[in-house]
């Protein structure tokens, strides 16, 4: 048995980078309604990056259903925070709604990840670049559905 590699699948990984709040609509669009445990979060301060391993959704291909792994990644990371539920749970399952930037002074600004439930995540970036990078080969998500927000 051998490990799965994208040259099997059907279409190529997704490879972005953002450095400014267009850029990161696109990418935002791409993990809304991602699913990660919380433990697949991590701030490295010293080396000024934070990350995250997520289960995304695939708006982008016609294969309803599937999801595939992604890192999600932030550099020049001054800070983070959260707010609402404690997201840092160790069984706490979460599920990313959006992104959003806020731009500051001289490039400098915030990070804003929501996530249901009520949940923020606040990152506070010297300047923009947010890369999304699939790790894995797409596969069926267990529901099987697209995900839907009931209004």
């Amino acid at each position: 048995m051998s490990d799965a590699r994208f040259e099997d699948a059907d279409e190529a990984p997704v490879r972005l980078i953002a450095r400014d709040a267009e850029d990161l609509q696109v990418i935002a669009a791409l993990v809304q309604d991602a699913v990660l445990p919380a433990s697949e979060m991590r701030f490295d301060r010293k080396a000024r990056t934070f990350a995250m391993l997520l289960n995304r959704y695939r708006w982008e291909g016609p294969h309803k259903g599937e999801r595939v792994q992604s890192v999600l990644a932030a550099r020049d990371v001054m800070g983070a925070a959260t707010s609402g539920p404690d997201l840092r749970g160790e069984d706490m399952v979460l599920s990313l709604l959006t992104i959003e930037f806020t731009p500051g002074e001289d490039g400098t600004g915030q990070v804003e990840m929501t996530f249901s439930g009520d949940g923020a995540l606040r990152l506070d970036v010297e300047a923009l670049e947010i890369t999304l990078r699939d790790v894995t080969r797409p596969y069926q998500a267990p529901s099987g559905q697209q995900p839907r927000h009931d209004d």
